[in-house]
C-alpha cells in the first residue's frame, strides 16, 4: 500500500466521520475511495462498516447534551435499528445486491421530502397529537427504523437522511434533538453489521482499511459534532437534502 493510499483512505475516513455526525452519507465518500484503490465492492463495504464506529461513537458523544432527557426513547428505538441492522448485514452476505439496491435512490427520494416537509408535517402532528406520540405513531416510528438498520447494514449510505427524515415527521422534537438520536441508531447499526460480518465471514474483513477508516473517522466524528450543533436548523436541514440529492445521483449512476 502506498502513502498516497494511505493518506487518501485516512482523509476519506475524516469527511466520512463529519459527514455521518452531522447528517450521514459519509459512506459515499469512503466506498468510492475504496473502490478507485481496487478493493472488492463486498470487502469494502464490510470494512468500511468496522471503520466507521470509531467515528460513530464520537459523534454521538459529542451529541451528548441534547440527548440528555432523551434516554428511555433511545431505549425503545434501539431494538429496532438493532434487528434491522441484523436483517442487512444478512442480506449483504446471502443475496445479490441487485436484489436491495433497487429500491435504495427511492428510499432517499422519499426521506429528502420527508425532511423538506417535515417542520410543516410535524406542526400538523403536533397540533392533533399534542406532544405525546400516539401508539400509530410509534408502530410508525419503529417499523420506519427497522427499514432503515436494514438499509444500514447492507450499505449505509444516507442512513442518516432516512432516519432524520421520518423522525422529523413522527417525533415532537427539534432538529438537533433528531440529529443526536440519528446519531446513536447510525452507531448501533454500524456496529451491529460489523459483528455480524465479523461471526459470518470474517475473511470479507480488511484490517489495514479497518484501522485507516477508524483513525479517520474517529477524529471526523468529533469535527462534526461541533459543525452539526452549531448549524442553525435551517442550513443543516439544506445539507442534508444535498448530501441526499447527491447520493442518488451517485447510486443511479454506478
Amino acid at each position: 500500500m502506498s502513502l498516497l493510499e494511505v493518506v487518501a483512505i485516512i482523509l476519506a475516513g475524516l469527511a466520512a466521520g463529519t459527514i455521518n455526525t452531522i447528517v450521514g452519507s459519509g459512506t459515499l465518500v469512503t466506498f468510492p475511495t475504496l473502490l478507485f484503490f481496487g478493493y472488492p465492492p463486498v470487502s469494502a463495504n464490510i470494512s468500511n462498516s468496522l471503520g466507521l464506529v470509531p467515528g460513530g461513537i464520537t459523534g454521538a458523544w459529542g451529541y451528548r447534551h441534547e440527548l440528555k432527557a432523551l434516554g428511555p426513547m433511545l431505549k425503545k428505538l434501539a431494538p429496532a435499528s438493532f434487528l434491522g441492522s441484523v436483517i442487512g448485514a444478512l442480506l449483504l452476505l446471502w443475496l445479490p445486491p441487485e436484489a436491495f439496491e433497487a429500491i435504495v435512490p427511492i428510499l432517499i427520494a422519499l426521506a429528502l421530502l420527508l425532511v423538506i416537509f417535515g417542520p410543516r408535517l410535524s406542526k400538523w402532528a403536533t397540533r392533533h397529537h399534542a406532544d405525546h406520540i400516539t401508539p400509530l405513531r410509534w408502530g410508525m416510528l419503529l417499523l420506519g427504523i427497522l427499514v432503515a438498520g436494514m438499509y444500514g447494514g447492507y450499505f449505509g449510505a444516507a442512513q442518516g437522511v432516512l432516519l432524520l427524515g421520518l423522525m422529523s415527521i413522527l417525533l415532537p422534537l427539534g432538529i438537533q434533538q433528531i440529529n443526536g438520536i440519528k446519531n446513536v441508531l447510525g452507531m448501533i447499526v454500524n456496529f451491529v453489521a460489523a459483528m455480524v460480518f465479523l461471526i459470518v465471514d470474517p475473511a470479507q474483513v480488511n484490517w489495514t482499511i479497518v484501522l485507516l477508516i477508524s483513525i479517520g473517522s474517529l477524529l471526523g466524528g468529533v469535527i462534526g459534532a461541533k459543525v452539526g450543533r452549531a448549524m442553525p436548523p435551517w442550513l443543516l436541514r439544506s445539507v442534508i437534502v444535498v448530501i441526499g440529492v447527491v447520493a442518488i445521483v451517485y447510486l443511479l449512476v454506478t
